[in-house]
């Protein structure tokens, strides 16, 4: 799949990915940006990740333990907590208005387009 996702559309659902990706398995930093990566993602860079990683565990919304790593330094996994799982829920359905919105409108066939030099 090929990127260039809107930057500012990522930024408004980043929170949203992210908390599905960690409620489907428990995650460290790079391997998250790796998954992103695999569904389509190809823009998105772990400076933008880990930001929103950090804020959602001190919103309360993620959970971390770090893990010791025969590779390098320890890693940082992080999992949803029960505000997490609730935030994931809400996101969905919020996300859900969303797109039934933009279909109704973008739905609605437009006039003709004006004839150049007409």
């Amino acid at each position: 799949m090929t990127s260039n996702h809107d930057p500012q559309l990522l930024k408004g659902v980043l929170s949203l990915l992210l908390l599905h990706l960690l409620a489907e398995q428990e995650s460290y930093g790079y391997e998250v940006v790796q998954r992103l990566q695999r569904a389509g993602f190809a823009d998105v860079l772990e400076g933008t990740v880990y930001p929103a990683l950090a804020r959602l565990e001190r919103e309360g919304r993620l959970a971390s333990r770090l893990v010791a790593s025969s590779s390098g330094p320890a890693r940082k996994y992080y999992r949803l907590t029960d505000a997490g799982h609730e935030a994931l829920a809400a996101g969905i359905a919020g996300w859900a208005r969303h797109v039934a919105g933009v279909e109704a409108v973008l739905s609605c066939p437009l006039p003709a387009a004006p004839q150049k030099g007409s």
